[in-house]
């Protein structure tokens, strides 16, 4: 039994396995399908809620995405691990009042002038 007739019959709602299968659904797209896409295929009202909210539990049940993307052939390089990055935020003092005073054009210049400058002090 595939994964989406199991989850359809365990939330009440096999009768649409059928429907699903012939649009291509499948546990994939389910979270993407909207009310309106569930009305365009035919699910009566009170059946488009209550797939609505199986699928939003779905998603709040859902296995780590390691475990779902290896049940899912995706193949990852598993030393694909977290790398270091630093950030440098400069702030001009008084930047934002005058910013607020010139005109944008002046700004520019007035704040280019300054980084060369600093360029040229190294």
């Amino acid at each position: 039994m595939n994964p989406l007739s199991t989850w359809l019959r365990d939330s009440g709602l096999a009768q649409y396995l059928p429907l699903f299968e012939q649009h291509s659904i499948d546990l994939r797209s389910l979270p993407l399908l909207t009310d309106a896409d569930l009305a365009e295929l035919g699910v009566p009202l009170g059946h488009r809620r209550l797939l609505l909210k199986a699928v939003a539990e779905l998603g709040r049940a859902a296995p780590p995405a390691e475990s779902l993307s290896a049940a899912q052939g995706d193949r990852t390089p598993r030393d694909a691990g977290r790398r270091q990055l630093t950030v440098l935020f400069c702030d001009l003092v008084g930047s934002t009042a005058l910013a607020q005073r010139l005109d944008p054009e002046a700004l520019r210049d007035l704040m280019r002038g300054y980084q060369q400058r600093l360029r040229c002090r190294h």
